[in-house]
């Protein structure tokens, strides 16, 4: 009788037991799922490889790893500045230009990271139209998206060449792609090297490229950074910090190993031309840092030169306060070597 009741006793505990560390178990889940801070990035435009960092980060569980739940959007008709400044998003994609706009007219947009360290755009035409320089712009069609800094970076690089920008006949090109546009009705547009570049390559149509960079060091700006608002730097600082170092692991990991990157990215994406991103990807992992001391760093002077130079060209009402623009406030601390 007094073996059967131990024996009883004894079961009983190893019920208790085991419910106990289920419980404790499912308890720790639960907590997991709770503490995880659920946030928004609005990407400025389709993905691409300006984007891979955050859905590497997303994939890898980067974000997980720092109690962040992270939801990948699109823009829509509103604007990813607009979302991110009325605080619809907590990040997302912008650029450098667009907040300068923006901060001048006191709107609370702040850059947090330079996604790619200098500007690769320039104006891209076939090669057949010769256009080699500014000068060659003359008596030619421009196709753009109707913004008054278009013409502004014309005038800039073809006074250089004495050259004439009311000969430059602009039109706005809408949404149609670089590739249609020039075979139907331009004779050059503005592009983004590693992406329309690199599909020209893939595409063997050759074209000539006049980059901002080579014709004023004031029109080497960040593009595109990632953003957020200052009501988020003010109020939750930590999920600011969280994110970036996130995402510094993210565009790490497509710096240093660019093919699983891509591989991630066109996963997520399946629509996208995955041999278009593993190219894209190739061409622009070694862009993302570049000269900088570590991914995402920005500096004062590239702010303060170009919205100089909008500012001379009357593209801003008045100066920009820079400091207030950006901060590298949040990225990673780097280790001493």
């Amino acid at each position: 009788m007094k073996k059967l009741l131990l024996l009883s006793l004894g079961i009983t505990l190893l019920i208790l037991t085991a419910c106990g560390t289920e419980e404790k178990e499912q308890s720790q889940q639960n907590n997991d799922s709770t503490e995880k801070k659920k946030i928004s990035v609005v990407l400025d435009w389709t993905p691409n490889t300006n984007h891979t960092g955050l859905y590497v980060a997303k994939e890898k569980g980067y974000f997980e790893e720092q109690g962040l739940d992270v939801d990948i959007i699109m823009p829509g008709e509103a604007g990813a500045d607009q979302l991110i400044a009325s605080g619809k998003a907590d990040f997302g994609v912008s650029y450098q230009e667009g907040i300068t706009e923006a901060r001048v007219q006191d709107i609370p947009i702040v850059s947090i990271a330079a996604v790619i360290q200098h500007n690769t755009s320039g104006f891209a035409s076939p090669k057949n139209k010769q256009i080699t320089t500014p000068k060659d712009f003359e008596d030619k069609t421009y196709g753009g998206w109707g913004a008054p800094v278009e013409k502004a970076v014309l005038t800039s690089l073809m006074q250089q060449e004495n050259a004439n920008v009311e000969s430059v006949d602009i039109i706005n090109m809408g949404d149609t792609d670089f590739f249609t546009a020039v075979k139907r009705d331009i004779d050059f547009a503005w592009i983004y090297y590693g992406w329309t570049g690199v599909e020209a390559e893939l595409r063997d149509e050759e074209i000539n490229m006049v980059y901002l960079t080579d014709y004023s060091s004031n029109l080497d700006y960040y593009t595109p950074v990632l953003a957020t608002n200052e009501k988020m730097i003010k109020d939750d600082p930590e999920t600011v910090k969280q994110f970036l170092a996130a995402v510094s692991k993210g565009y790490n990991l497509a710096i240093e190993q660019p093919e699983e990157a891509a591989d991630i990215l066109i996963n997520a994406v399946p629509d996208l031309d995955a041999e278009l991103v593993k190219a894209s990807q190739a061409w622009l992992a070694s862009k993302y840092q570049d000269d900088a001391d570590q991914w995402g760093e920005q500096k004062q002077e590239v702010w303060e030169n170009y919205a100089n130079w909008m500012y001379e060209n009357e593209l801003l009402d008045k100066p920009l306060d820079s400091e207030k623009a950006f901060t590298n406030e949040f990225l990673p601390e780097t280790k001493e070597e």
